[in-house]
């Protein structure tokens, strides 16, 4: 059901924990599942330089989290908006109908990430 690399970022997710020193910190959840994404990120000079994350949801919860953590880093925030649902499942090789929920959750964090960037300037 899950591709090998949703199963990767599952068993060893990237960038996992707290980021001591975040410019931003996010919360974004799915009511109808329950999962829940935390987004910490550092930026500098323009651009996104460490991401971390914390994740309490389902396997793909956690990889596409995992996965947008990666695609985050070094990005401008106008680079960031590029980040969809369906270039995160493309990106981890095809979720489900039934899992695309997690892309979903990533890609709001995404939203969320940079609101609160553009707010905070």
């Amino acid at each position: 059901m899950f591709s090998e690399a949703v199963l990767d970022h599952f068993r060893n997710p990237r960038n996992a924990g707290e980021l001591p020193g975040a410019t931003a910190t996010i919360e974004v959840s799915n009511p109808v599942c329950g999962d829940i994404l935390k987004l910490f990120a550092r930026f500098e000079s323009g651009r996104i330089g460490e991401v971390r994350f914390l994740c309490r949801g389902c396997t793909t919860a956690i990889a596409c989290a995992s996965l947008l953590t990666e695609q985050l880093r070094g990005r401008t925030p106008a680079e960031a908006r590029a980040i969809t649902p369906e270039s995160i499942s493309v990106s981890l090789g095809g979720l489900p109908q039934a899992t695309f929920h997690g892309a979903q959750l990533a890609a709001d964090a995404v939203g969320a990430l940079l609101q609160k960037l553009s707010s905070a300037r």
